[in-house]
């Protein structure tokens, strides 16, 4: 009986690599040059804007020292001035603000997301975005006209019930007198915070959008077939891979909110102490710093407010430069959990 062998083909030749012609495409090469200028102008336009506050900031820091961020007082003509006055009340404001935004944009971005009819979806989205584009001043006289009459029974009743929080308390206010002036409850950080929080609302509803954007369409599926209700989905696979984006929309908001200066001078009646008290009237911060004291300031007291402004482009920086990580590494799938 004959056998068959099985004939082996030949082995053959690797095939050299392809190489792409994309590379030498004249539009694609324009494209990433125009590209890196781009970013190149951003980073030297930064890096510019640091510069100059340094520059103009070196007399008035070279004077101060460290007692710039430990003095509570604003006298730079008699050679003591210091942001630890007007610091925490710019932290206390951009906190405050956070505190309504964040709830706000989470809840629109999930419904816009998750809930709104398709047709419905680009409208919205619309009508969010448009909110980026209203002027500050806007909001301020809203805010001062509009939101500080209709806010201060609000604030009346927290301190009320809640005043036993010190950070709640109102010095000077009867809670058993009906008849109390509201004007311990006016211009105060709530009403400023509330107002800026509007402001801050679009941009961390867009990048949240866009985290919750990015859960993989199977594994919504596949939590639907296993019986899970709308909610169960989000809160099993839109939340988790979404997680990055409510981080970092939180941290961009809240630079955008540190450094608010129109709407926060025209509803705050400032004050250059340290305030902690978020519903009693008087607050301050240093962007209102900058804008109330720029038109009088001596040559000496405007470098001790390019002091101010370094301090608040350092802190702003480092919040922006948190929220950009977090973000990049949520578009990446690093920061999303299943």
């Amino acid at each position: 009986m004959s056998t068959v062998t099985p004939t082996v083909p030949a082995a053959t030749e690797a095939e050299p690599p392809r190489t792409g012609t994309a590379a030498h495409d004249p539009a694609d090469r324009v494209f990433r040059i125009g590209a890196r200028g781009a970013g190149a102008v951003v980073l030297v336009t930064m890096t510019l804007v640091g510069v100059f506050l340094a520059v103009r900031a070196a007399q008035a820091l070279g004077e101060a020292g460290g007692s710039f961020v430990t003095t509570p007082a604003w006298e730079p003509d008699s050679r003591r001035f210091g942001i630890a006055a007007v610091l925490p009340g710019t932290v206390l404001i951009g906190l405050t603000a956070i505190g309504f935004a964040v709830p706000l944009a989470l809840g629109t971005a999930l419904y816009i997301t998750e809930y709104a009819p398709r047709r419905l979806r680009r409208t919205l989205v619309s009508l969010v975005d448009l909110m980026a584009a209203v002027p500050s001043v806007v909001y301020g006289l809203w805010g001062f006209f509009f939101l500080q009459p209709h806010v201060t029974g609000l604030a009346r009743w927290i301190s009320t019930y809640f005043g036993w929080i010190p950070i709640l308390a109102v010095n000077g206010a009867d809670p058993d007198d009906p008849l109390s002036p509201a004007t311990v409850y006016t211009s105060s950080t709530f009403i400023a915070g509330i107002v800026v929080a509007l402001m801050v609302t679009p941009i961390a509803c867009s990048v949240m959008r866009e985290g919750f954007a990015q859960a993989p369409p199977g594994e919504r599926e596949g939590a639907f077939a296993l019986g899970a209700s709308q909610w169960g989905v989000i809160r099993t696979v839109v939340l988790p891979f979404g997680k990055g984006g409510i981080i970092g929309g939180t941290m961009l908001g809240l630079g955008r909110a540190l450094g608010e200066t129109i709407a926060v001078v025209m509803i705050i009646s400032p004050v250059f102490v340290f305030q902690p008290h978020l519903l009693e009237n008087g607050a301050n911060s240093v962007s209102a710093l900058i804008a109330l004291r720029y038109g009088a300031a001596s040559p000496f007291g405007m470098s001790a407010l390019m002091a101010a402004g370094l301090s608040l482009f350092l802190m702003t920086l480092v919040v922006n430069f948190i929220a950009s990580s977090v973000v990049a590494r949520s578009r990446s799938g690093t920061g999303a959990e299943a």
